[in-house]
């Protein structure tokens, strides 16, 4: 009875195979040196007679795994994308002392590399962050103005009528690719993460999508590497620690928290090198934190705006209305009347 292997070859064909390697044992003695050193040398043969490993099936596994690597990526960065913030609650810088010695610490940086110029922040940008967040239409611009107007008692219970005093000493980095000044430790830290904890929660809760995942650390940006992507081509990979090594301990001055902004990432800037402002609360002193008067006409216009778009609506609201079926009787019974009127006085 003949025997069928793997494959579906019989005992006979088998043997026809074995006298074939008889035939050929020379000149398989000869070659089977070099053979091993090729890769296909570890793929195993089940049966002398049977089917060895494909290889090429491996090779599709390893595509399809590629792909689908490839598409978690793809993934993973849309969802990045589509939560991108593109807004932020900044409490703006504007004591003269302290953007007089960021902009020396600045120029002292490109005297030793001219090509981190383009890194620096602009003049008049300087600010804390306080919290970002991603607002896509208008409507969503006015939930956080809303927000950031329900924010303010929240400020002020924190404060207890207090000012808000935020002094910078030192400079650090953030993986050596943001260089930063540091806020001074002291009695001002717990009351501004307060400040962020309730803006954070009160922002949250208007359903907008709010704050990061990593622990908020107030900080004074004054340079990014991501601001010019080609300083990498060209071998700049890191803000070395010897660029501002003399200012470590550099005391930059005082801050007092007149005001917190709902500014805008892409919007065009102000003509003060200030970010896109959409609304502004004030803190403590008045006289001390009013906007300025560009401002101040940019947050008017702003409010006669929305003010004309709410008329719009209500006169499209009772038009649609007026146009609703049922609606005609009416006024074909006021013409009736009317006209019923006009020949009464014509007959007197």
């Amino acid at each position: 009875m003949e025997r069928t292997g793997a494959g579906g070859i019989n005992s006979n064909e088998c043997e026809n195979v074995s006298r074939k390697r008889e035939m050929s044992e020379e000149f398989e003695a000869n070659t089977v040196d070099s053979l091993v050193d090729l890769p296909f040398a570890t793929i195993d043969i089940i049966d002398d007679c049977g089917i060895t490993d494909v290889p090429h099936i491996n090779l599709e596994r390893s595509k399809e795994n590629e792909w689908n690597n490839k598409d978690k990526i793809k993934k993973r960065k849309k969802k990045q994308k589509d939560d991108q913030p593109n807004y932020f609650l900044s409490i703006p810088i504007t004591n003269k002392e302290i953007t007089k010695g960021i902009k020396i610490l600045q120029n002292a940086i490109i005297q030793q590399d001219q090509r981190l110029a383009k890194a620096m922040n602009s003049d008049g940008s300087f600010h804390v962050t306080l919290l970002v967040m991603q607002l896509l239409n208008e409507d969503e611009i006015n939930i956080g103005i809303d927000a950031l107007l329900e924010l303010k008692p929240f400020v002020e219970e924190i404060l207890q009528g207090k000012t808000l005093t935020l002094p910078f000493e030192g400079v650090d980095t953030f993986g050596d690719q943001v260089g930063f000044v540091k806020l001074a430790e002291g009695d001002h830290i717990n009351p501004l993460l307060e400040i962020a904890d309730a803006a954070k929660r009160t922002f949250q809760e208007k359903g907008i999508l709010a704050g990061e995942s990593r622990t908020f650390k107030p900080h004074l940006t004054f340079m990014k590497l991501s601001k010019a992507p080609w300083l990498r081509k060209k071998g700049v990979k890191k803000i070395d620690p010897k660029f501002y090594e003399k200012f470590i301990s550099h005391r930059f001055g005082e801050e007092m928290v007149h005001r917190i902004d709902l500014c805008s990432m892409l919007k065009k800037k102000q003509s003060n090198g200030y970010y896109h402002c959409e609304s502004s609360i004030v803190i403590g002193d008045k006289n001390g934190g009013e906007p300025e008067d560009a401002e101040l006409v940019r947050l008017s216009k702003r409010l006669v705006e929305n003010a004309v778009l709410k008329a719009v609506q209500q006169y499209l609201e009772e038009t649609q209305n007026k146009n609703k079926p049922g609606d005609g009787s009416s006024v074909k019974t006021e013409e009736a009347d009317r006209n019923g009127t006009d020949s009464d006085n014509n007959r007197k």
